[in-house]
């Protein structure tokens, strides 16, 4: 599978498990770096953890808002296949706000539980700090790859969580899908959306 098909699909994949049809939650375009302006650049096209380049974006921690979740001991809405193959597999669907209370961030998280300690396990489960501040935190060996850069046309679930005004304008904005490997071994999937039009200032 040829890269925009893959960020595609990997993005479909994950915003499916909350939200069927795909495309009440928006349209979604893969998309190269050099077309995505300032700040929606510096935010996504990098190996960093997601959490970082937010909270110095906004100026100072992030506050997490988790809008759903599935765990390994529930079936939720996954279907055999994942289930079976996936046994260990926490998702959730999350927001970020700054520091002020304004949304900046949705995302969708899928994290084999298995790839960390139990006490790591339980702080993700809990659902009180971002992802990756906990990884950060648990000191593991932490690799962000293939990240896939989107075009995001907020539909009517997107715009409901972030709050968008029905002005009749698109609102456009970006994301990126990425995976991270966690000791060497693939454990965690990404879909990571900045929120449109009300991110507060320009990257430094």
């Amino acid at each position: 599978m040829d890269t925009v098909h893959s960020t595609l699909a990997r993005a479909r994949r994950l915003i499916g498990m909350f939200c069927s049809p795909v495309e009440l939650f928006g349209g979604l375009r893969p998309v190269g770096s050099d077309e995505l302006p300032e700040p929606y650049r510096g935010l996504l096209d990098h190996r960093s953890h997601m959490t970082v380049a937010m909270e110095r974006f906004c100026g100072g921690p992030v506050g997490l808002q988790v809008v759903a979740e599935q765990r390994p001991d529930a079936a939720g809405r996954m279907s055999p296949e994942d289930r079976s193959r996936d046994r260990g597999w926490y998702a959730r669907e999350i927001l970020l706000a700054d520091p002020q209370g304004r949304l900046v961030q949705h995302g969708i998280v899928q994290i084999d539980l298995d790839a960390v300690d139990a006490t790591t396990a339980e702080s993700i489960i809990e659902g009180v700090q971002p992802l990756g501040r906990i990884l950060i935190a648990a000191d593991l060996l932490r690799d962000v790859h293939d990240v896939g850069l989107l075009e995001v046309v907020p539909g009517p679930r997107l715009r409901s969580l972030l709050r968008i005004e029905d002005d009749g304008l698109t609102h456009a904005t970006f994301g990126r899908v990425a995976q991270i490997s966690l000791n060497g071994k693939p454990a965690v999937n990404l879909l990571e959306i900045a929120a449109p039009g009300f991110l507060p200032k320009p990257l430094r």
